[in-house]
């Protein structure tokens, strides 16, 4: 058994990166076929290559600058075919991964985004409760869309200068969360949330967009009534508080 190990780092966002992926198959998309799919974290495929049978599981982690993308091939063919095909079953591999990353990264340009910032200040973190909606009296991290063109940092510390009227800097990247609803307009589940930990650097907050603000410390997370997308996330933000 001939295993092989890629990790690729793509500037999109979980949804995108899976949805590429699986769109394009795998290097060979005429001899690999689906066979299980959890979106947007595993995708896996398999068929005959070369003669033997071949494996390509992908995994799909959310990081601060995107997604990272592991790909892991085992190629069961016998001994003489494994030391001919290995190089160019790298090179077929790698190949199709540079293609991959430039289509992920075209076509998160169309997908629109949100953005959280869990401020931390003193053990502390910064939740707000809507007002209005169908999340009505729920409680979020303040955020918002990110606009076309517009970097997702860039786009936390507008959200917060115009939701809150503070000026904030980000911090550490907390999580990603699938979004199944219709965001902008795009196409449902395209869209995810993004959150990092940011710490005011100006300003103090004031609920210009919500019902309420209130400053919770750790043990305090689990009895507010959280919006689904971001309790997902809170255990992730324990470490920093």
């Amino acid at each position: 058994m001939l295993r092989l190990s890629f990790t690729t780092s793509v500037e999109a966002p979980l949804t995108v990166a899976f949805d590429v992926a699986e769109a394009l198959g795998g290097p060979w998309p005429a001899e690999l076929q689906p066979v299980s799919a959890a979106r947007p974290e595993r995708e896996q495929r398999a068929g005959v290559v070369r003669g033997g049978r071949l494996t390509l599981t992908r995994r799909f982690t959310a990081t601060a600058a995107g997604t990272r993308v592991e790909d892991q091939v085992e190629w069961a063919a016998g001994p003489l075919a494994r030391l001919l095909g290995r190089r160019r079953l790298e090179r077929a591999v790698r190949a199709h991964l540079d293609g991959y990353v430039v289509a992920a990264e075209r076509r998160a340009l169309d997908v629109l985004q949100v953005v959280g910032a869990a401020v931390v200040d003193e053990g502390r973190v910064l939740v707000a409760q809507r007002s209005g909606g169908p999340f009505d009296g729920l409680w979020e991290f303040p955020g918002g869309k990110v606009e076309p063109g517009e970097p997702q940092l860039a786009a936390l510390v507008r959200e917060c200068r115009e939701e809150l009227g503070v000026t904030v800097e980000p911090g550490a990247f907390v999580g990603e969360v699938l979004l199944d609803g219709v965001v902008g307009g795009g196409a449902p589940g395209a869209s995810t949330l993004r959150v990092w930990t940011a710490r005011l650097v100006e300003g103090d907050p004031v609920a210009h967009e919500h019902a309420q603000l209130r400053w919770v410390r750790a043990g305090e997370l689990d009895a507010l009534d959280w919006i689904p997308a971001d309790r997902p996330l809170l255990p992730a933000l324990r470490p920093y508080l």
